[in-house]
């Protein structure tokens, strides 16, 4: 606690004057903190900076017990959105995911935040090994009938270094993905929460604020051990990454004030080729005028001209006077196209 408010008084002095708009507690399990840690970053937060009136405050949790047992108390240290990270309906998936929930647990747990936090939602993962369309869509069927104004469905992807790659576990195929990826947009397209991004789903005007400024390419304050950031200052945007190890982070907190292991700045290719790959990622695309006061430079200009016509005429993205969007036949290949523009 001592070491997280000292770390965003180092902050607030790099940033005055700025208005704190989201507030996200994430990454490991932030619901297993004393919610009067929460109170007490909340309250340093509104002290140290201007604050929206409708200031987002995102807490991360998990479908245990213990976790579920907080909720009340998250909710009067003054969060007001939580999102539960449920995976699956399915016991035998849960398992091989490595979550230690139950499919009930999960079940009782949404209903438990919806019951305390006006704003709510929680992420499913598809496209395990075996998975088939059916079963998926009674899953995600499920998921619709619980799901409050947000829903966040990602599927599997087996990334090198991790146990999954390790043991030669294989997600389902291009082809079976392909289909499981049509059929969530179709479902959740029919009841109401389309997707505003690749793998997140809500009601209009129920979109997750603080990560659409990050995928916007809004600047974001990382506090806490593997925190990360964008900060913006004399124009020019510097990636912040903390510590990942906690101990050597509170070390250094408590000898320097923060616990920056390194802070990189990013140049003006970096920074163009960022607001591409994230911004095609959502549903608006990428507004032109905002672009242009964030990299400094044309859309036009960042992206390979040839890669652009050929996209468009693969009716793969969109362009006009005021964005440029993926369609969805784009964002169904997305790194495909993001390897066309970014040559």
């Amino acid at each position: 606690r001592h070491a997280l408010l000292t770390e965003l008084e180092a902050l607030a002095g790099e940033t005055p004057g700025r208005t704190v708009t989201s507030v996200f507690f994430g990454g490991g399990t932030p619901s297993l903190m004393p919610p009067k840690t929460a109170a007490d970053v909340i309250d340093a937060i509104g002290r140290k900076w201007r604050t929206a009136d409708d200031l987002e405050i995102t807490l991360e949790g998990n479908p245990s017990t213990t976790e579920i047992g907080l909720f009340g108390e998250f909710r009067a240290a003054g969060v007001n959105r939580l999102s539960v990270g449920v995976q699956s309906f399915d016991d035998a998936s849960l398992w091989f995911l490595g979550r230690r929930h139950s499919a009930a647990e999960a079940r009782n747990a949404i209903v438990a935040a919806q019951r305390h936090f006006p704003r709510t939602s929680f992420d499913m993962i598809y496209g395990l090994p075996a998975q088939t369309t059916e079963g998926w869509r009674r899953e995600l069927t499920e998921a619709l009938e619980l799901a409050g104004e947000h829903l966040s469905l990602y599927q599997l992807t087996i990334e090198p270094g991790t146990p999954f790659h390790r043991d030669c576990v294989e997600a389902a195929d291009d082809d079976t993905g392909s289909k499981l990826y049509e059929l969530t947009h179709e479902l959740t397209g029919a009841a109401g929460l389309p997707a505003y991004e690749v793998s997140n789903h809500a009601y209009l005007g129920a979109e997750c604020r603080h990560n659409l400024n990050i995928w916007r390419g809004g600047d974001y304050a990382g506090v806490g051990p593997s925190a990360h950031g964008r900060l913006t200052t004399d124009g020019v945007t510097h990636a912040v990454y903390r510590i990942h190890d906690a101990g050597r982070w509170l070390e250094a907190v408590a000898e320097r004030g923060h616990g920056t292991a390194k802070r990189t700045l990013l140049a003006p290719e970096g920074r163009c080729q960022e607001l591409v790959m994230t911004g095609l990622r959502l549903a608006e695309g990428i507004d032109r005028g905002r672009f242009r006061r964030l990299a400094v430079c044309e859309l036009l200009n960042a992206v390979d001209s040839g890669g652009l016509e050929r996209m468009i005429d693969g009716g793969f993205v969109a362009l006009d006077d005021d964005r440029l969007t993926a369609t969805p036949a784009g964002r169904l290949r997305l790194n495909a196209v993001l390897g066309e523009l970014l040559t």
